[in-house]
């Protein structure tokens, strides 16, 4: 045969060294649904709303966990311990959390390391809403958790979760940069557990700030303001006046 009489389109079979024209491999597989199907998958994505919408998510997440910053502040010893997991040795580089940052603005992060008092209680509040979303707060140590051996004092506050929410708690006092960074493994596997469809930042609507604390006589949370003044104003009971006892003649 000719190569002028050579059909136009060819395509190579099964057997690369024989070739067929395009009718005849049609022929071969038009009623053949699984070669059909699996051409359709191989050419074509299928999938649904919900399916993509957790491919997004996945890389999304992915970016989120593996570039988080930190704030850089510290309030007691434990930040030691969390100055110690920045250097070489524990090398918290390599989960993408080594960029402390000195501007809340920049922070993904806010690791609360040390005795809260009550002083300090304003001015953690202001850095956190000044954070922007996506925002994590993760309580270091007894101290910032609970008060620590400190909780009996007038001027500590017993967990700062009282006024800042809490993603994640490492006990201890202090606790070893080992357990600094496991908090910060549990932290990227909540980050890979979230959804764009139901995180807080991407619903309508602007995100309340939470109220910063006065310090006066005492820490007044603005947000107790009205049970505060409900019970200045409740009337106290009035004890019920006992019985004199019968005088004697």
């Amino acid at each position: 045969m000719s190569d002028s009489k050579m059909p136009l389109y060819r395509t190579p079979t099964l057997d690369p060294d024989v070739m067929e024209t395009w009718s005849s491999y049609v022929a071969r597989f038009e009623n053949d649904a699984d070669f059909i199907q699996q051409q359709v998958e191989q050419g074509v994505m299928v999938t649904t709303f919900d399916r993509l919408v957790g491919m997004l998510d996945q890389v999304y997440n992915w970016g989120r966990r593996s570039s988080i910053w930190p704030l850089g502040f510290g309030l007691a010893c434990c930040a030691i311990e969390m100055i110690s997991t920045a250097a070489g040795r524990y090398d918290i580089d390599r989960f993408g959390a080594g960029l402390f940052r000195a501007s809340p603005r920049q922070a993904d992060l806010m690791i609360v390391s040390g005795t809260v008092t009550k002083k300090m209680v304003p001015q953690i509040v202001r850095l956190w809403n000044q954070m922007p979303e996506p925002r994590y707060c993760m309580s270091m140590g007894a101290c910032a958790t609970g008060g620590g051996p400190f909780k009996e004092g007038y001027n500590v506050v017993s967990g700062i979760d009282k006024y800042v929410p809490v993603d994640v708690y490492v006990p201890g006092c202090p606790p070893t940069p080992q357990a600094l960074l496991h908090g910060l493994i549990m932290l990227q596997r909540k980050i890979d557990g979230q959804s764009i469809k139901d995180v807080s930042w991407y619903r309508r609507g602007a995100v309340e700030e939470i109220p910063v604390p006065i310090l006066g006589a005492d820490l007044i949370d603005l947000r107790r303001l009205p049970q505060i003044r409900g019970g200045a104003a409740a009337p106290e009971p009035v004890a019920e006046a006992a019985e004199a006892a019968p005088v004697e003649a």
